[in-house]
């Protein structure tokens, strides 16, 4: 675990939690991404205890509230985020637990416990993947779902430049960066898709759901469109991948 980076990282997302409150909650995924409304990969989750890993401004975790959740855990970095969810949840009629923790830290969180743990476009701001995976299999009761969003690994690896798409940077390529269409200094982490399946299967999950796909309707277009997330990329290469697993 980088703590230089989780420092960084932190006090980015408490000066920028604003301007994200809200963003791209479920049913959405992500940027110019199917949704769970078509995909259904969370099924019905009347009584299920879930678990957030990064659960921002606690959008995804009222949606689930609204569908009947039986119980509502999140944490995240920010505690500029934790504050505005708890406030957003003060009302829901699931009981809620939310945590101000990295997510390579275990802040209290029972083993065996969750039946759906989930993370929505957040895992790729993790320090230790391993470790982080390591412990979302840990909360899980066997048989248990996670279910994740995160930026494509190739989308930050090609330029749209003149209506022409370059690569400049190698797939190969993994490790710590700072995204460029981040306005604060930040630090993610950039792997290959097969890194994120392979780290799960190491860590005993079974994969069920690989998405790559793109929405692109005009009402998709006029939301996500940004100096990042353009049609002109999207249409040739996904913006996201979502991945299901199951804990074995």
């Amino acid at each position: 675990m980088n703590t230089e980076s989780l420092r960084v990282n932190k006090q980015s997302w408490d000066e920028a939690a604003e301007r994200f409150y809200g963003r791209n909650p479920l049913p959405e995924y992500g940027p110019l991404a199917p949704t769970e409304d078509e995909l259904k990969l969370f099924g019905d989750v009347r009584n299920l205890k879930m678990l957030e890993i990064g659960c921002g401004s606690g959008h995804s975790l009222k949606y689930l509230d609204q569908r009947g959740a039986g119980e509502l855990w999140g944490l995240d970095l920010s505690i500029t985020q934790i504050t505005a969810a708890k406030a957003l949840l003060e009302n829901a009629a699931s009981p809620v637990r939310l945590f101000e923790s990295p997510m390579e830290n275990n802040p209290g969180i029972p083993a065996d416990y969750f039946d759906i743990v989930f993370s929505i476009y957040a895992l790729g701001w993790t320090t230790d993947l391993e470790k982080t995976l390591s412990n979302v299999h840990q909360y899980l009761k066997p048989g248990g779902l996670f279910i994740f969003s995160w930026e494509h690994p190739m989308y930050n690896r090609i330029r749209a430049k003149g209506g022409v798409l370059l690569m400049d940077k190698s797939y190969h390529e993994e490790g710590s960066y700072q995204h460029e269409a981040w306005s604060q200094p930040a630090i993610m982490q950039q792997y290959k898709l097969g890194t994120y399946i392979n780290l799960l299967i190491e860590n005993d999950f079974k994969i069920e759901k690989v998405v790559e796909d793109v929405s692109l309707s005009d009402e998709d277009i006029q939301r996500h469109a940004n100096r990042w997330y353009s049609y002109d990329k999207a249409k040739a290469l996904p913006a996201a991948f979502i991945l299901k697993s199951r804990k074995s």
